[in-house]
Parts: structure tokens; sequence; C-alpha cells
């Protein structure tokens, strides 16, 4: 395969519209959020069917504690109701979740059913990460912090801190909703990713949205600050 037919396996996506979704259509922000799973319930479930072996989502940002209490408990309740419903179908597609963040400081349901899935799915050979309140500039700082404990502080020694250690190198980095800006997101992570904006709002994002980025990154020429 030349270098301009690369194949991106590592793709993260800023789900972000839902909101405005809702609003146009004249309906409660919570439908958004609740149109918005869907979304990723359908990704999820086409994985098998791309190069792609990780799909990391940004969920909930470290900065979304800022919203309106009743919307927060929403997404808290959306997530309890999606680990339930959708772990069985994580199983039997043979997909591994992944969390980033500082999310064992959620609720303490919430935590007991992500330390489950995880348990259920380790042995999955695709991976679904998922950045639950995270944020890449506390990621960075906490990385930078135990490397200095281990030892010399290097572009090597932090990148083994992140909460990405053990996933593939970011290829393709999609935000959805026409925003363009990487709002704290994997930030270490997109220094060398191709990205790719779309101005179509999350829920309404499809599996073939997915593979048109896809495509977009195959024609692409990655030099890493190269020629």
């Amino acid at each position: 395969m030349s270098e301009k037919q690369q194949e991106a396996r590592h793709v993260a996506i800023i789900m972000d519209g839902n909101g405005r979704w809702a609003k146009r259509k004249h309906l409660p922000r919570v439908m958004g959020h609740r149109k918005g799973v869907e979304a990723v319930r359908a990704l999820v479930r086409n994985l098998k069917d791309t190069p792609v072996e990780c799909l990391t989502l940004y969920a909930f940002s470290s900065e979304n504690w800022k919203r309106p209490e009743d919307e927060v408990d929403d997404l808290m309740n959306l997530m309890r109701k999606f680990i339930k419903s959708d772990l069985p179908e994580f199983i039997a597609n043979d997909v591994k979740l992944h969390i980033l963040g500082d999310w064992r400081s959620l609720a303490p349901d919430i935590v007991a059913m992500l330390e489950d899935a995880l348990a259920q799915t380790a042995k999955g050979s695709r991976t679904l990460a998922v950045a639950l309140n995270y944020g890449a500039q506390a990621e960075i700082a906490a990385a930078a912090r135990l490397a200095a404990k281990q030892g010399e502080v290097t572009e090597e020694s932090i990148a083994a801190n992140l909460y990405t250690a053990d996933l593939p190198p970011l290829d393709l980095l999609i935000r959805t909703s026409g925003e363009v800006r990487l709002s704290n997101f994997l930030l270490w992570q997109a220094a060398y990713a191709e990205m790719v904006f779309t101005e179509i709002l999350w829920p309404d994002f499809t599996p073939a949205h997915l593979m048109d980025a896809l495509d977009q990154f195959s024609g692409r020429e990655r030099r890493f600050g190269g020629r």
C-alpha cells in the first residue's frame, strides 16, 4: 500500500451537535443526546466493516460539569442505559471497552458498571475507547508528574503515561457540527493526526459518513514534519 493510501487504525470523534439537532427539531436537548447514542450504536455495530482497530469517542469532558444539572443528570442516566443495554452487543461483536479520563470519580454505580464492562470485554479484538470526565491538559499534566516520579521526563515517558498508552497512535480526528477546534481533546495524541471537520450534526452522523472520512484520510499524504 502506498503512503497516499494508508488506512486509519485509530479514529477519534468529537461528537458535537446534539443540542442543536434537538433545537432545530423543537425537541428537548435530552432527545438530541438520545439520538446521539443511537449514532454511537450504529458506528460500533459497523466497526467490523472498517479498517479501524480503535474508535475513540469524546463522551463527557471535565468541563461538561458546568452544564445545567438536569442536563448532566440526563447524560449520566443515558450512560447507565447504554452500558446496560449494549454490553451484550459489545461482547457479541468482539469489541473491547477502554476508558479515558478520571472516570472513577463518577457516581459509584456507574463506576461499578464500567468496571464490569471492562472486565467482560477485555478480550475484544477491536477497541471502543470512551473519554469520560476527560480533559487533555489535565491528562498531559498527570502524565508528566508520573514520568517525573519514574525518572527523566521525555516525550516517550510522557506518552507512556497517557490514558492512550496501550492504544494505536491516533491517525484521524473527526469533529461534527461545523465547529473547528479540539476543545481540550487528545491534544498530545493529535500532534500529527489528520483532521476532518464536517457540518453534519452528531445525531445525523452515520457509518457512511465515517467511511467518507476514512476515504479522505486514505487520499492524504502524511509527512510527519518531513517533506
